[in-house]
């Protein structure tokens, strides 16, 4: 997959830098010459969690952008000029519209997960998603999904960026979370867009379940009841 979205970004005149983490062992990945002297590969000594891969990889961050963005992630057309016009006027985060392999929109932008919207994704009656079309407006949602974020550097240094705490999954969530209550924004642009071909490890993996639900239990903890007014009605 990395060696697909390698190739993506070659033809990113925007992508100013890409450090790549090989956090278990695995073959090398293939760096396409249009990225030669700009990708950096950190090999871990042992697996780390996604919050603490993504906060290594921002240490070597010298741009005022630092985009978090998935192996499983493939771009039809160049997202950056869409997502870097919305980083303004207090936005901190901007993601784009993330469809599906057959061209459907994914639920990457939601409300914050509560104990209702949760019994209600268990009945099958709603998951929390934003529904919008490719042709609409910039909104701002409450969060957005960890697999396609682009900050304005500053800001994801002044939260501390991810909290390592989570290992896996919540850490997208608890950090939308933090920057809504500083006072900073997310904005959700329809018009850009990447292609996720989600690996939903949870549903098929007990170790990846537990991980799911550990990480849930830890964000309620820290922040139900006190969550920010944030996002848009849609």
């Amino acid at each position: 997959m990395i060696d697909a979205l390698l190739g993506d970004l070659a033809g990113c005149p925007e992508v100013a830098r890409v450090v790549l983490t090989i956090n278990v062992p695995e073959q090398e990945p293939v760096v396409p010459a249009g990225l030669s002297g700009r990708t950096l590969v950190l090999r871990n000594a042992a697996p780390k969690g996604f919050g603490a891969n993504h906060n290594a990889a921002f240490a070597h961050c010298d741009t005022p952008y630092y985009c978090v963005l998935n192996p499983d992630v493939r771009f039809d057309a160049n997202p950056y000029p869409a997502l870097l016009g919305c980083l303004k006027d207090g936005v901190a985060l901007c993601a784009p519209a993330v469809t599906s392999p057959a061209g459907e929109i994914e639920d990457s932008a939601r409300h914050f997960p509560g104990f209702l919207g949760l019994f209600a994704k268990l009945l099958g009656v709603a998951d929390g998603r934003y529904r919008y079309a490719r042709s609409d407006p910039p909104f701002h949602p409450d969060w957005v999904a960890g697999m396609f974020m682009l900050f304005v550097a500053a800001d994801y240094a002044a939260l501390g960026g991810f909290d390592e705490d989570y290992f896996l999954y919540y850490e997208d969530v608890d950090l939308c979370v933090r920057l809504w209550r500083s006072g900073r924004k997310i904005v959700l642009c329809p018009q850009a867009a990447a292609v996720h071909a989600a690996q939903r490890a949870s549903h098929r993996n007990l170790r990846h379940l537990a991980w799911h639900l550990g990480s849930m239990a830890r964000y309620f903890i820290r922040h139900w009841g006190r969550l920010p007014a944030a996002g848009a009605q849609r």
